[in-house]
């Protein structure tokens, strides 16, 4: 007579064994990129840069959700050099690197790829002057981008890409529903770009929402 131990499992008990496996493997991802951006975080305050949290990270922050492995920090441009440096030592690989950008991936599943927008000038000193400190991760406290310029970045990429327009002004749209973001400073963003247009379909998108 075979023990329960030598029973097969089916049914339900299979759905459940999928869901926890599933599960390990999702938590194991996530602690290893926790760990990740742990690092980093070290990195910048040992060696005293600012940084900020931006992309899909600090959209989440406000509260808007977008399934990412990527994590995207702004960073002063001085510091690139010191940046890719300690990140190819981690074995990281820098797929592309300008004076305004850089994008990072690792060959081991998990470690997602880490991209940098790189600032100057009086651009610098206000984006992280107005930088504020949010929980994310479930408790880990970074300083991330304030909303209105997180817009003027998205803004930017759109001008510069416009095969992200639709997913960036999903974003923006999001944005502009915060208290401290004016719809006037998003228009002159916009404005700035040459994109009214795009600017006045946000808005007839959001009228249209309100109205339903």
């Amino acid at each position: 007579m075979k023990s329960g131990q030598d029973r097969p499992i089916t049914g339900s008990g299979i759905k459940e064994l999928v869901r926890l496996c599933v599960a390990q493997h999702y938590e194991a991802d996530r602690l290893k990129f926790k760990n990740v951006i742990l690092l980093l975080v070290d990195f910048f305050d040992r060696h005293e840069m600012n940084y900020a949290l931006t992309g899909a990270f600090a959209l989440k922050a406000y509260g808007y959700m977008r399934a990412t492995q990527d994590v995207d920090f702004v960073v002063r441009r001085e510091d690139q050099d010191k940046i890719i440096e300690f990140l190819e030592s981690l074995g990281f690989e820098t797929l592309y690197r300008s004076t305004g950008y850089s994008n990072h991936c690792h060959a081991l599943p998990g470690l997602g790829r880490i991209d940098f927008v790189y600032v100057s000038g009086k651009t610098a000193s206000t984006i992280f002057s107005e930088a504020r400190k949010i929980t994310i991760l479930r408790d880990v406290r970074l300083p991330v981008i304030n909303p209105i310029h997180l817009v003027a970045m998205k803004v930017f990429a759109m001008k510069n890409d416009p095969g992200r327009r639709l997913r960036e002004m999903a974003d923006i749209e999001h944005l502009m529903t915060l208290p401290q973001v004016r719809i006037e400073d998003v228009k002159a963003y916009f404005e700035r770009e040459g994109l009214l247009k795009e600017f006045r379909e946000i808005v007839r998108e959001k009228a249209t929402w309100k109205n339903d």
